[in-house]
C-alpha cells in the first residue's frame, strides 16, 4: 500500500496513553477499511510533559502528518499543540474535554489539570498491587486456606480462561481466586456457604478441545514432559470433554453459581460480566440484610 493511502494517527498523552489506546481500538474497528493492518499507522507519544518533549512530537507529526488525539491537560502544552496542528492543517481532538466540561459544570470549578493524576501511588494503586500478589498465590486452586480473602472465586474446568480473567480483574483491584473443577475429585472446599460470589466459566466443547490441543503442543515444544500426562487420557477426547463440561455446569447449578460462557467473549468482556454478577450478588445480600426478621412463631 502506498504511504499516501495510509492514515497516520497520532496519540498524544501526558501519561501512559492507555486511554487513547482504548479509544483508538474501539473506534477504528468500526470501519471496514481498517481491517487492512497497513491502513492505519498508529504513532504513540506518551509521557509528554515538557515543551522539549512536545517539540519532538511535533517534528514527528510533521514528518508523517495525520489526525491527532490528545489527553494533554496542561494549558500551555495544549495551546502549543493546537498552534502546530493549525499550521500543519491537521485536526486535533482533546478526547477528555467533554467529560471534564460536564464535571466542571457539576462541581462548579475548574479541573486540577495535573498530568498523570490517575496513576498516583494512592490506596487504589496499592489495592491493585495487593490483588496481583493474591492472584499469583491463589492461581489454579493454590493456597485454598486464603480463599476467605477473595472478592470473587472463579471455577471451571481446565483451560476455561480462569487465570487470564483473574489477572485482568486484579488490575481493577479485585482479588479473584480461581479453582479448577476436576471430575472425580472432591468438591472445592470452603464454597458451600461462600463469603463472596462464586462464578463458573464454561465454553463450547470444540473451542475447549482446540485450546487444550494448543496447550499440549506448547508443552511439547518446551520439552517439559507435561504433555505425557494428558495425551493418552480424556483431556481432548470429544465425548470425555463434553461429559466434563456437563458435570461442571451441573455442579454450578446445584450450588446456584452463575455461569458465563466465554466461547466468544474476550477477556475484557468476561471480566465485565464478572463485575456485573458481583454487583448483583452484593445487591441481593444488601436487600436480604435490610429485610426485617420474621415474627417469632
Amino acid at each position: 500500500m502506498p504511504d499516501t493511502a495510509r492514515l497516520h494517527l497520532h496519540l498524544l498523552s501526558d501519561a501512559t496513553g492507555e486511554t487513547l489506546n482504548a479509544i483508538m481500538r474501539a473506534t477504528v474497528v468500526q470501519f471496514d477499511e481498517a481491517r487492512d493492518p497497513d491502513s492505519v499507522v498508529t504513532h504513540r507519544w506518551s509521557l509528554i510533559r515538557t515543551r522539549f518533549q512536545l517539540h519532538r512530537v511535533i517534528d514527528g507529526i510533521e514528518a508523517e502528518p495525520g489526525p491527532i488525539l490528545s489527553t494533554l491537560v496542561e494549558a500551555g502544552l495544549r495551546s502549543e499543540l493546537e498552534t502546530a496542528a493549525q499550521r500543519l492543517n491537521l485536526p486535533v481532538v482533546h478526547v477528555l474535554d467533554p467529560v471534564i466540561g460536564m464535571l466542571q459544570a457539576h462541581f462548579g470549578h475548574q479541573a486540577a489539570a495535573r498530568p498523570g493524576r490517575q496513576y498516583v501511588l494512592d490506596a487504589a494503586y496499592f489495592k491493585r498491587i495487593d490483588a496481583m500478589h493474591y492472584i499469583m498465590a491463589h492461581d489454579d486452586g493454590q493456597a485454598q486456606s486464603g480463599i476467605g480473602e477473595a472478592d470473587v472465586v472463579l471455577v471451571g474446568v481446565s483451560r476455561s480462561s480462569k487465570t487470564p480473567t483473574s489477572f485482568y480483574l486484579a488490575n481493577r483491584g479485585i482479588k479473584a481466586a480461581n479453582i479448577p473443577l476436576v471430575p472425580g475429585t472432591p468438591e472445592p472446599p470452603g464454597l458451600t456457604s461462600p463469603h463472596c460470589p462464586v462464578i463458573g466459566l464454561t465454553l463450547d466443547v470444540e473451542a475447549l478441545i482446540e485450546i487444550r490441543r494448543h496447550r499440549l503442543r506448547m508443552l511439547g515444544a518446551t520439552g517439559t514432559g507435561a504433555i505425557a500426562r494428558h495425551d493418552t487420557g480424556d483431556y481432548v477426547d470429544p465425548e470425555a470433554v463434553k461429559a466434563e463440561l456437563l458435570w461442571a455446569r451441573r455442579l454450578c447449578q446445584r450450588h446456584g453459581w452463575p455461569v458465563i460462557d466465554v466461547t466468544r467473549r474476550s477477556i475484557e468482556e468476561t471480566a465485565a460480566t464478572v463485575l456485573q454478577l458481583m454487583d448483583a450478588w452484593h445487591e441481593r445480600r444488601r436487600k436480604a440484610a435490610a429485610q426485617p426478621p420474621p415474627p417469632p412463631s
